[in-house]
């Protein structure tokens, strides 16, 4: 049976209504999954960015820290002069330096570089001590003050120790002393000014 020109017409609207819903609902669902990617983009630049941000306060917290640090290291070596002017103090300190040159070397013949002023102290220290070095390892030691190089007079005291071909050198100075011992006890520094870290399993 031949349809009328009103029911083609009714035909023809029905699949137009039906062909332009999917296109709707199909632009709809376009347009949500692009504001869907989008909010997770910008959700995800916020991340990253709070992420940054709190690497650069991070930052310059360490670094607060390390000049913090840094400064009582500077205000220490300063008061290292303070050592060698006090005769008593700094002459027990030098038989201990002088001594335990002796033992990290462990060689028959050292030089014995200091400066200019502390001559007649360390040649003090090397009489008092060779005994006690020998006596502990049994063996001779022979000790050579060195008279043509001496170590700088600004620096703050204390010796450098050489093997008899000037190879091995044993820094005794208060400075190296300072520092090793600064390097030693950085943890302990560290608690002690801020307090323990609960992020770090291992010590320094």
């Amino acid at each position: 049976m031949a349809l009328s020109d009103a029911d083609v017409q009714k035909q023809a609207e029905e699949e137009f209504n039906i062909e332009k819903g999917r296109l709707v609902q199909t632009q709809r669902l376009k347009i949500m999954e692009y504001y869907e990617k989008k909010e997770k983009q910008i959700e995800q630049q916020k991340k990253i960015q709070m992420s940054n941000l709190m690497n650069q306060a991070r930052l310059k917290v360490l670094k607060a820290r390390d000049d913090m640090i840094s400064d009582m290291l500077n205000d220490a070596r300063h008061r290292l002069a303070n050592v060698a002017r006090d005769p008593t103090r700094y002459s027990a300190l030098m038989d201990g330096l002088v001594l335990q040159g002796f033992y990290q070397l462990l060689e028959p013949k050292v030089t014995i570089r200091c400066r200019k002023q502390d001559q007649a102290l360390v040649q003090a220290a090397v009489q008092k001590n060779i005994p006690v070095y020998k006596a502990a390892v049994k063996n001779n030691l022979e000790v050579r003050i060195d008279q043509d190089n001496f170590l700088p007079p600004d620096i703050s005291g204390g010796i450098e120790i050489y093997n008899a071909d000037g190879k091995i050198k044993v820094s005794n100075t208060l400075e190296s002393r300072l520092d090793l011992m600064a390097q030693q006890m950085m943890p302990e520094i560290r608690v002690s000014l801020f307090g323990a870290n609960q992020n770090r399993k291992f010590m320094d």
